[in-house]
């Protein structure tokens, strides 16, 4: 989960069904001063809180109209089921469910799941508001982000990155504003990369202030699930794997299939190699150790160093920002090519050295990301994290992409989509080209 605060959901002090019915008519008159662009009216709040004020400028730029119909193109049921059957949130469906779904059915809610596109995966809960959510297109395969319905706790969430409660007339669609929802994002423990999020929806007036609190808290127990799973796959490979690295002289690494290590012999351990998506047996150019020999371990992968081929580095990068869900890089050479997904921090970095080729210093750096030129500690120890995965395609003194190296940047259609969750200055400015 995110180390970020979670901003409170409105007044603290709404508990009552009148006070819920105040709430939604000033929520309202905001709403509607908003996209006037009038001045909102001078009783409190005077403006939008600020998660559903940038969201609803996002919204308005992608220019969604909040009194149209907003038609649902659903998954088909072979993608639907391809999603789930692929998607790490299987797995902690239990624990969703126990912590949730009772509270849902009592409350009049719908439980809901969704992968890191926006894609509704599961939805249960009570039946009569899963009917009501069906005439929304609420349902399984639907895409939520706000791109599609605007505003909402799921689409904004998934842009935030932190957990989000959107309340009536927070809802950029006024068919939605008899609605209230709170979703959490649901990460990956491992390096942090977004797997989608857990939302709980209902009527208006089922709103409580302790729902976001609750879905936040049951986001962190799905977490923590998939890491203890995560720590029993890598003892069951480093079991089979021990006896196989015993036998072996070099050097050599056994992986499992997302390149997480579970044993070495003949150098020092790193945490993680970055493997293709889909490896395969034989011989594979990695960015840290230059070319290898792949061949498959029960679970994994066994890993030989070679010798590394002089004429063997990379190529090539293309460095993905177009999305809008996550950033990846893909590195090409004489012995194929890989992708890695990147932290939203190592995404900032390195579009910043790719709009600078000439390089940058660590206090350059600095600037661009936190707007202070002080903060270089922070700097160099994100670039040797980084440096981890791409070892063979950065360069320092000053910081750079390696010489010979061909640089590619995908950009979003619209600039102001660049890297939406971010706040770096250099990334900031970029978004107003």
């Amino acid at each position: 989960m995110s180390d970020r605060p979670i901003e409170r959901p409105l007044d603290s002090a709404v508990r009552s069904a009148q006070d819920i019915r105040v709430t939604a008519r000033r929520l309202a008159h905001v709403h509607e001063a908003a996209l006037a662009d009038d001045t909102p009216p001078e009783a409190p709040p005077a403006e939008p809180r600020a998660v559903i004020g940038e969201s609803w400028r996002r919204v308005r730029t992608s220019g969604l109209d909040p009194d149209g119909e907003q038609p649902q193109r659903l998954l088909p049921v072979a993608e639907l089921e391809h999603r789930r059957g692929t998607s790490q949130l299987a797995a902690v469906l239990p624990v969703l469910n126990d912590g949730l779904l009772a509270n849902a059915d009592a409350a009049q809610q719908i439980m809901v799941v969704t992968d890191a596109e926006g894609r509704v995966l599961w939805r249960e809960g009570s039946a009569p508001v899963r009917r009501m959510a069906d005439r929304l297109g609420f349902d399984k395969g639907a895409d939520w982000t706000e791109d599609t319905v605007g505003t909402n706790a799921i689409g904004t969430a998934l842009v935030a990155r932190r957990p989000v409660l959107v309340h009536s007339a927070e809802h950029f669609v006024r068919s939605h504003h008899q609605w209230t929802c709170a979703a959490a994002p649901l990460h990956d423990p491992r390096d942090g990369r977004l797997l989608g999020t857990v939302d709980l929806s209902g009527p208006a007036h089922t709103f409580h202030p302790t729902t976001l609190s609750l879905v936040s808290a049951v986001a962190r127990l799905a977490e923590g699930e998939l890491r203890t799973r995560h720590h029993r796959s890598l003892e069951r490979l480093r079991s089979s794997a021990a006896p196989v690295l015993a036998r072996l002289d070099g050097r050599a690494l056994a992986v499992d299939p997302h390149g997480w290590v579970v044993g070495v012999t003949g150098l020092t351990p790193p945490d993680r190699v970055a493997l293709p998506k889909v490896p395969e047996a034989g011989p594979l150019w990695l960015p840290r150790y230059g070319m290898c020999g792949l061949e498959p371990l029960p679970g994994g992968w066994l890993i030989r160093l070679g010798r590394p081929a002089r004429e063997a580095g990379p190529g090539s990068v293309v460095l993905d920002v177009s999305g809008r869900d996550g950033a990846a890089v893909t590195v090409s050479g004489p012995a194929g090519s890989w992708s890695h997904e990147l932290t939203p921090r190592h995404a900032e970095l390195l579009f910043v050295l790719a709009v600078h080729p000439q390089g940058r210093s660590a206090a350059e750096l600095a600037r661009d990301l936190f707007g202070d030129a002080t903060r270089t500690v922070t700097v160099r120890a994100e670039l040797s994290r980084l440096r981890r995965h791409l070892g063979g395609v950065l360069a320092h003194r000053p910081y750079r992409f390696a010489d010979g190296v061909a640089v590619e940047v995908r950009m979003p259609p619209r600039p102001v989509h660049l890297l939406p969750q971010s706040l770096a200055p250099a990334v900031v400015a970029a978004r107003r080209t």
